[in-house]
Order: structure tokens, then C-alpha cells, then sequence
């Protein structure tokens, strides 16, 4: 089952490029070829809203449950600060290569753009994003309305204090039913989550013949340059990633990029990292890592470890730089890095958001909004390899997390609980 998924995954993916150059060569024109285009995304916004109603119960359920397992505050300060710290120093190392790249590469140099009165209304939401906002908004008005408009990073502080809370109290008798109702959602919403990744090849199918329908095969081919340079450092970044996943996993990192090969496709393919985050929980839970990590560790990563998109932002803006000639000094863009790194966190795992962040930071470096523009105009490529690369980030990280709460867990006598990582090579059984 789980190989016939890729396959379909991937005809999908092939069928979408190819029927969709079909209805862009037969349409008579530009609008038309619009109208045809929705029809397609029907199935992909069916496909997305589906996958969007299962994420704020999936998450809140995977994350109450595995806190409301922890011995009390210790796990939770402990693991959490292992992985913030991970996190950290993932974004900067993604942000310092998308910038040496940028400026190695010069992706943007030669294109000679000019600001035009027409191009300062991006249509984007550019509102600054600042560190008093970022932290005040990560604090819900209402859990309900925070769920209703899927905002991850609002949803994880309700639930990491709600989960807090219950494993302080566990032992009452009065709260025994409640931990028992929210661990008995966890397998409900694994078994609606697969129902509906069936539909995935559908969706994957809708959403390239959409946009090949409109743009024909230029889509695949404009700003080649960027798009080349960029997925060069993705693969550089890619093959950091590996490498310091198996300093801390050994050989069995390779079973690791193999068991979420799934999502990490279909984040590709939708670039939805939300598309892609309730298989990635079922295959990190099979690959052995214990529920309780990956309830944290993972919607955790979500909000704040996104390497892929950080490698993007540092790419956009010095894009941007040069194809507007602007000259940045090595300061100002090691700045605009630290800047990048507050700003984005938090940031939603979905399309086009790395873009607002960009659109956002731009004007505090004198950076054109038309920049902006011009790199929206092939998001969606790039959109699809960074969502890939923080699946792939986030799995790895979330290994590592519970790789050493095994081996914490093993020096402390722990055997039980040591053996919940078992199927890695080397671990105690």
C-alpha cells in the first residue's frame, strides 16, 4: 500500500505536467485557459481543505497526549530546549548557505530591473513583522478561533500548556477520563488522516495541471538561473542535514529518509508542509520514535524550524539586491539574516508564506516591492523544494531529539522506555 501511494504520487505529478499542457496548447486564450485551470484546482482545493480540517485536531491531540505522558515539567523543559536549541542553530546554518550561494551564484545579476509606480501594490499582506508582534501573537485570543484558522504556532502554546497542566494532575481520578479521551483521538485522527491521504494523487494531479494549464511549460523554465541555484544549495543543504543526522543516528538515518520518502514527496508536490504533517507523524511513530517526541518536537518544528524556508529568504532578498542593482555590505546582509531568523518564526508550514516573510522584512533594507513581484512570479517551484527540505529537517531533528532522550533514558535504568527507539540500529532492544 504504502509503495503503491508514491508510485500514484509521482503518475500524478507526470499526468498533471502533461495534461496540462495539453489544455494550455488547445485553449484559445488567456482567459480561457483560466477557466479551464478551475476546474483542476477543485480537486485540489478539495484535497487541501480536507487535509486542513484533520491538522488543528491532529496537532493538538499528538501533542497533549504525548505531554500528558511526561513525568511532569522536567521532560518537557528538557526536550524542549534540546530542541529549540537544534532549531537555532538548523536556521542560521540554512540562512548563512542561502547567503553565501545568493552571493557566489549571483542568480539575479544581469536582469537590470527598474522600480516602476505600477509594481509598489503587491497585493501581499506587508505589514512589519517585529519580536513584540511575533511574541504577542503566539498568545490565543481563543483556542477556537486559533484552531478555525489553523494557526500552528497558537495551537502548540495552547496545547503545550494544556498538556503541562495535565501531566501535573494526572493523578487525580477526575482527570484520568480526559487523558484517556485525548489519547484515544490520537489513533481516530491517524485513521481519518489515511482515509484522506488517498486522495493525494488527485489532488497532486489537479494542482500542476492547474498551473500548466495557465503558464504552460514556461512555469518550469522561467528564472531558470534562480531556480537552479536554488535548488543547488537545497541539495547542499539536503546533504549537511544527512550528514549531521547520521554523526547522531548512524546507518539508520537511512531507514529514516526512506520511511517519510512519502510525505516529503507530497510536501514537494502540494508544497504544503501541512499536506505532508499527518503521514510524517505516522511514519516517525513507525520508524520507532516515541509518541510523546513526536507529539512536541514535530508541531514544534513546524513553527520554528523551517530550513528549507529560512535558505529561501536569504536567497529572495539578495535576489532581489541584485537584479535591482543594490549593493548590500556584508554586514547589512548578516543583519538582515538575524532579521530573517526572528521574523520567520512562527511562520506557517504553507504556501507563500516565506514570500510574505520576505515582502515584509524587504523595506527595512531599502529593497524594492517589486522584488517581491518578481520572485512570486516562480514561487511556486522554489515553494516546492523548501517545503520538501523542511519535512526532511524536521524528521531529522525530531530523530536526534528522541535519539537522546533514549540515551538519557538507557543511563538512567530505564529500559522500557529506552526500548521505545528500538528500531534503530544499536539501540537497546
Amino acid at each position: 500500500m504504502k509503495n503503491r501511494l508514491t508510485f500514484q504520487i509521482l503518475a500524478g505529478m507526470v499526468l498533471g505536467v502533461v495534461v496540462g499542457y495539453i489544455c494550455h496548447r488547445m485553449a484559445a486564450d488567456a482567459a480561457q485557459a483560466k477557466t479551464i485551470a478551475g476546474y483542476f484546482s477543485v480537486v485540489t482545493d478539495i484535497f487541501l481543505r480536507l487535509v486542513k480540517m484533520i491538522i488543528a485536531p491532529l496537532v493538538f491531540a499528538t501533542l497533549v497526549s504525548g505531554l500528558a505522558g511526561m513525568e511532569g515539567t522536567s521532560d518537557v523543559r528538557r526536550i524542549g530546549l534540546r530542541s529549540v536549541g537544534w532549531f537555532v542553530c538548523a536556521s542560521l546554518f540554512s540562512l548563512a548557505l542561502g547567503l553565501m550561494l545568493a552571493n557566489a551564484l549571483q542568480p539575479g545579476v544581469g536582469l537590470h530591473m527598474t522600480q516602476t509606480s505600477s509594481d509598489v501594490a503587491t497585493g501581499l499582506n506587508t505589514a512589519g513583522l517585529n519580536f513584540k508582534d511575533f511574541v504577542t501573537h503566539a498568545f490565543p485570543i481563543s483556542i477556537i478561533d486559533a484552531m478555525a484558522r489553523n494557526d500552528i504556532l497558537q495551537i502548540l502554546v495552547f496545547s503545550v500548556l494544556f498538556g503541562i497542566v495535565l501531566s501535573v494532575i494526572k493523578s487525580d481520578p477526575r482527570v484520568t477520563p480526559l487523558i484517556a479521551g485525548v489519547e484515544g483521538l490520537v489513533p481516530a485522527m491517524l485513521k481519518l488522516t489515511d482515509y484522506v491521504m488517498r486522495l493525494a494523487p488527485i489532488g497532486v494531479f489537479g494542482a500542476l495541471a492547474s498551473a500548466i494549464t495557465v503558464h504552460g511549460l514556461d512555469v518550469l523554465t522561467t528564472y531558470g538561473k534562480l531556480i537552479g541555484s536554488f535548488y543547488i544549495g537545497l541539495v547542499l543543504l539536503w546533504s549537511a542535514l544527512i550528514l549531521v543526522g547520521y554523526a547522531f543516528l548512524g546507518k539508520s538515518i537511512w531507514t529514516l529518509l526512506k520511511a517519510i520518502r512519502e510525505p516529503a514527496m507530497l510536501a514537494f508536490s502540494t508544497a504544503s508542509s501541512e499536506a505532508a504533517y499527518p503521514r510524517l507523524t505516522e511514519k516517525l511513530e513507525e520508524f520507532g520514535v516515541d509518541k510523546k517526541v513526536v507529539g512536541f518536537t514535530l508541531p514544534l518544528g513546524y513553527a520554528f524550524n523551517l530550513d528549507g524556508s529560512m535558505m529561501y529568504q536569504a536567497f529572495a532578498a539578495i535576489f532581489i539586491a541584485q537584479a535591482f542593482g543594490i549593493d548590500m555590505p556584508l554586514g547589512t546582509q548578516v543583519l538582515m539574516l538575524l532579521v530573517l531568523m526572528v521574523s520567520s518564526k512562527g511562520m506557517a508550514g504553507v504556501a507563500r508564506g516565506s514570500v510574505v516573510v520576505v515582502a515584509a522584512v524587504a523595506p527595512m533594507f531599502h529593497l524594492p516591492p517589486s522584488g517581491v513581484v518578481l520572485v512570486l512570479a516562480i514561487d511556486q517551484i522554489l515553494d516546492m523544494g523548501r517545503t520538501a527540505t523542511n519535512v526532511i529537517g524536521n524528521s531529522i531533528a525530531t530523530a536526534v531529539i528522541a535519539k537522546w532522550e533514549v540515551r538519557r533514558a538507557a543511563r538512567q535504568g530505564h529500559v522500557a522506555e529506552a526500548a521505545t527507539f528500538g528500531q534503530l540500529e544499536g539501540e537497546p532492544k
